[in-house]
C-alpha cells in the first residue's frame, strides 16, 4: 500500500528512499516484513510533486498494524531532519494503530520526539501536509497525524484517539457509530477535508502551489478614479442585496490555485490562494451565509491568522458581516473573549496583513478582522459599531431613524479613509457585475501585497 499510494502521488520514477535497511532482529519483525514487503512500518525519502522537490513520510499498515517503534521513529525523526536541513515541504501519510506495543514505553516516548522534529521544522517556515489513511489512531493521530498546516484523510478512514477495540475492551461496549470517521472530522474542523487518493496529487500540486511557488506579477487592472457622493443608508442597503459579491465571488474571479480549509462553520471561509498571482492565507466572512458569526467561527479565523505566520505568508481577511452571534450560547462559549483573541493576535503578526472591507462591517465580528497594517474598502462598504437600526434603537429607541445613524456615525468609506482608518476605497461602478468588483479588489489586493 505505501508503495502504490507513493507511485500515485509522486511524479513517475522521481521517488528516492532515504532509509537504511532495518535490523530485522527477532522473529515477529522478520514475520511482519515477509508479510508486509517492507523492512518497517514507515518509508521515508524524497520526490516530486508536479515538478516540486518533497520530503515524504509514508506508513505502512501490513507491518504490524504501522505501529511505531523504535527504529520506525528514529527514521522518520531523521527524515524530517534532513528535509528541515534542505528546505524541503514535507508529505506525510499515515495508517497506524499507533505505538508499538510489543517495545513498550521506549516506543511511545518517541512520539515526543518526531513531534518536536515536526515543531522545528515548522518553525522554519516549511510547509508540513498530512494525510490521514484508514486507520489511523492513537499515538500517532496525536501526533505528527495532528501537527500539518493542512490536513485531510481519504473517504470512510477510521481517524481517532481511542481504537475502537480498546475502548469496547475497557467499557463492555461498542463505540458509538461514525464518530471516527473523516466525515465526521471534517464536519467538526478537526481535520481540513476528504479527498480520494486520486486527487491526492491534484491537491497537494494547488497548495504547495501557494506553499512554494513564488509570487507572480498582478495581471488585472487596478481601477482608478474618483468617488461618488456616497449616501450612508444608500451604501447600507446596497451592501445587504442578495445579489451583492461576497469573498466566495472574489475566489472565484480574483484568485487561482485556491484551497480551501475546515469549513466547520460555514459563516467564516479560510483559504491557501494566490490573489491575481500573490500567495497568502485568506480568512473571508461569508455573506451567504445566515448563520452569525460564533465563537467556533472566530476560533477559525484566527486558525488562519495563526497558519499565515506560521508558513511566512501574508494574511488577508474580508470583512463582510452582519454581526457576531448574539445568543445564550454564544456567550457561554466565550464569544467576547474569541473576539479580543482574533484582534490580539492579528494585531500582532509579523507578516503582511491586509484587511478588505468588502460589504457590511458590523460590530466585534468586523473587528476581529480589521486590525490589519493596510485597510481596503469598496466604495459603498461600511463600518458601524451596530446596524444601524440597532443604533437607531439606542438613541430613538425606534428603529425608523436608522438612515439618520447612518448619515451620522460616519460609517461609510469615504468617512473611514478620512480618518485614516482605510487605506484606500475601490471605486464601485453602477455597470459593475461580480466578476468586474471582485477583479477591481483583487488587483488592489495583489499591487498592495507586491510592494
Amino acid at each position: 500500500m505505501s508503495t502504490a499510494l507513493i507511485d500515485a502521488v509522486l511524479d513517475p520514477g522521481s521517488f528516492t528512499s532515504w532509509d537504511r535497511p532495518a535490523a530485522l532482529d527477532s522473529r515477529y519483525l522478520l514475520e511482519a516484513a515477509e508479510r508486509a514487503g517492507t523492512d518497517e512500518a514507515v518509508l521515508t525519502g524524497r520526490g516530486l510533486v508536479r515538478g516540486r522537490a518533497v520530503a515524504v513520510l509514508v506508513s505502512e499498515f501490513a507491518f504490524l498494524a504501522g505501529s511505531i517503534g523504535r527504529v520506525a521513529a528514529e527514521r522518520i525523526t531523521s527524515a524530517v531532519r534532513r528535509a528541515t536541513a534542505e528546505r524541503l515541504p514535507i508529505v506525510a501519510s499515515t495508517a497506524s494503530g499507533g505505538t508499538r506495543m510489543q517495545e513498550g514505553a521506549p516506543a511511545f516516548l518517541e512520539m515526543i520526539t518526531i513531534s518536536r522534529a515536526l515543531m522545528d521544522h515548522k518553525a522554519a517556515g516549511l510547509p508540513y501536509l498530512v494525510h490521514l489513511r484508514h486507520p489511523t489512531t492513537g499515538g500517532v493521530f496525536a501526533s505528527w497525524g495532528s501537527l500539518g498546516h493542512v490536513t485531510v484523510a481519504e473517504p470512510g478512514a477510521l481517524i481517532g484517539f481511542l481504537g475502537p477495540k480498546v475502548y469496547q475492551a475497557l467499557h463492555g461496549e461498542p463505540f458509538p457509530p461514525g464518530v471516527q470517521t473523516a466525515e465526521n472530522l471534517a464536519a467538526h474542523g478537526v481535520i481540513d477535508g476528504v479527498v480520494e487518493t486520486a486527487d491526492l496529487s491534484y491537491l497537494l500540486d494547488r497548495a504547495l502551489g501557494v506553499l512554494v511557488d513564488p509570487p507572480v506579477a498582478p495581471a488585472l487592472p487596478r481601477r482608478t478614479g474618483s468617488l461618488g457622493e456616497a449616501d450612508a443608508w444608500e451604501s447600507v442597503l446596497r451592501t445587504r442585496r442578495a445579489d451583492r459579491p461576497g469573498v466566495r465571488e472574489l475566489l472565484r474571479y480574483g484568485a487561482a490555485g485556491t484551497v480551501r480549509l475546515t469549513e466547520s462553520d460555514a459563516s467564516v471561509l479560510v483559504a491557501l490562494t494566490r490573489l491575481d498571482g500573490q500567495p497568502c492565507v485568506l480568512v473571508g466572512q461569508d455573506r451567504s451565509q445566515v448563520k452569525a458569526m460564533g465563537p467556533a467561527a472566530l476560533r477559525q479565523a484566527r486558525r488562519g491568522m495563526n497558519l499565515a505566520e506560521a508558513l511566512g505568508l501574508p494574511l488577508v481577511t474580508v470583512i463582510d458581516t452582519p454581526g457576531a452571534e448574539l445568543s445564550p450560547s454564544a456567550e457561554e462559549g466565550g464569544l467576547a473573549g474569541e473576539i479580543a483573541q482574533c484582534i490580539a493576535t492579528m494585531a500582532t503578526l509579523t507578516v503582511p496583513t491586509l484587511s478588505v472591507l468588502l460589504g457590511q462591517g458590523t460590530g466585534g465580528g468586523a473587528l476581529a478582522l480589521l486590525p490589519a497594517t493596510t485597510v481596503l474598502a469598496t466604495e459603498h462598504a461600511w463600518l458601524a459599531p451596530l446596524p444601524p437600526e440597532g443604533a437607531s434603537a439606542i438613541m430613538y429607541r425606534d428603529t425608523a431613524h436608522a438612515p439618520v445613524m447612518a448619515a451620522s456615525q460616519r460609517i461609510t468609506a469615504a468617512a473611514l479613509q478620512a480618518v485614516g482608518t482605510v487605506q484606500h476605497v475601490v471605486p464601485e461602478h453602477d455597470a459593475d457585475t461580480a466578476q468586474s468588483l471582485c477583479q477591481a479588489v483583487a488587483a488592489e489586493c495583489a499591487a498592495r501585497l507586491s510592494r
